[in-house]
């Protein structure tokens, strides 16, 4: 049976027609037409397709889009911002070589972001916990991790520039 969801996707309401089975990662990609979240093994085991859900990460082929309706879904494309500036993750990503691939790249900077939202200053083993379960298959994860730190202390300085402004 179709059903119409309302999603709130990097800000912006979007409602779509679904069958009740259809996952937020099918929804996202196709009728969306945000392509950024990859779909890996579509059983949850990758991270690829982790998106943000109320500030949360999740698998998106694990979760169902009639789950999200109502709630707020940021994906990769959301990190940037409205005047098309990458965040400092991406930016961090491109000087530091940490995507070869590229295909686990979305996953990885939605969780990297969760963690820094959390975690302003994470030592190696809190990255390598907060990333558990995304999957990398080219890097090896040493630039992953330069990158995550370098983007953690550029971060933590505007904020401190923020405060004392």
């Amino acid at each position: 049976m179709k059903q119409i969801v309302e999603l709130i996707i990097n800000g912006d309401s979007h409602d779509v027609i679904v069958e009740e089975h259809r996952s937020l990662l099918d929804t996202l990609r196709e009728e969306a037409g945000l392509t950024g979240t990859k779909k890996g093994c579509d059983v949850g085991d990758c991270g690829a397709c982790t998106v943000l859900v109320d500030g949360q990460p999740v698998n998106a082929c694990l979760m169902l889009a009639v789950e999200a309706s109502g709630k707020r879904v940021e994906t990769v494309e959301g990190l940037q911002s409205a005047s098309g500036a990458l965040h400092p993750l991406q930016d961090a990503f491109m000087r530091h070589g940490a995507s070869q691939c590229g295909f686990c790249t979305p996953g990885i900077l939605m969780m990297a972001r969760q963690l820094l939202e959390e975690n302003p200053d994470p030592t190696d083993e809190e990255i390598r916990f907060g990333l558990s379960g995304n999957i990398c298959r080219c890097t090896g994860y040493t630039k992953i991790f330069d990158a995550i730190r370098s983007a953690a202390q550029e971060m933590r300085t505007t904020r401190e520039t923020e405060v004392t402004l």
